[in-house]
């Protein structure tokens, strides 16, 4: 049921933002040099790396890095990309992800491949046996603000207490964490 409801809600949702994403790929083009999407290697179920595609908000030759190791973040983003990020629209390209199976609606943030301490813990405590989300119960807790122990204390909650109801109560705050723009640092 839950692979259903994912591939439902991706392609409703790429139906009504496909003029808004239209846009955005513009924007993106015409703002600065390098392409529209960004595929990083992400860390999926059963610690299996995949590619993510995140429209593209930093500067080409940025580190492959989390955002928040990167020396002076703001220097590499790009200006349209402070904006796709600040309203997360940078996420909206993974729903190819949530259609092809290698992410869900709800679920732990796939790590960057180079998150070592982060999935170690996350192995450590059978959270890489969850499909990797959109969103989750740490992003709607504090998201860039959380330490990765914080983040996984969070995702061991969203494990043991996995529910139609606690997935409803992600979503909504989803929403109302990204109109008020809560919990982004970067």
């Amino acid at each position: 049921m839950r692979r259903f409801i994912d591939i439902i809600f991706s392609i409703l949702i790429l139906l009504i933002l496909s003029m808004p994403i239209l846009v955005i790929a513009f924007l993106i083009k015409i703002s600065s040099k390098g392409p529209i999407l960004y595929w990083s290697n992400r860390v999926g179920l059963r610690n299996d790396i995949f590619s993510m595609p995140k429209f593209r908000t930093m500067k080409v030759q940025t580190p492959e890095l989390a955002t928040n190791e990167l020396p002076n973040p703001r220097s590499y983003i790009t200006k349209i990309g402070y904006y796709l990020r600040r309203y997360s629209l940078d996420e909206i390209p993974q729903l190819i992800c949530l259609m092809s199976g290698k992410m869900t609606l709800i679920g732990p943030r796939p790590a960057l491949f180079n998150q070592q301490k982060l999935i170690k813990l996350r192995t450590d405590n059978e959270i890489h046996m969850l499909i990797p989300g959109i969103t989750g119960y740490a992003q709607v807790n504090g998201r860039d603000s959380l330490s990765i122990e914080e983040k996984v204390n969070l995702e061991i909650y969203y494990k043991k207490n996995k529910s139609f109801f606690l997935d409803i109560k992600i979503i909504i705050l989803t929403v109302i964490k990204v109109f008020k723009k809560e919990g982004v640092s970067h």
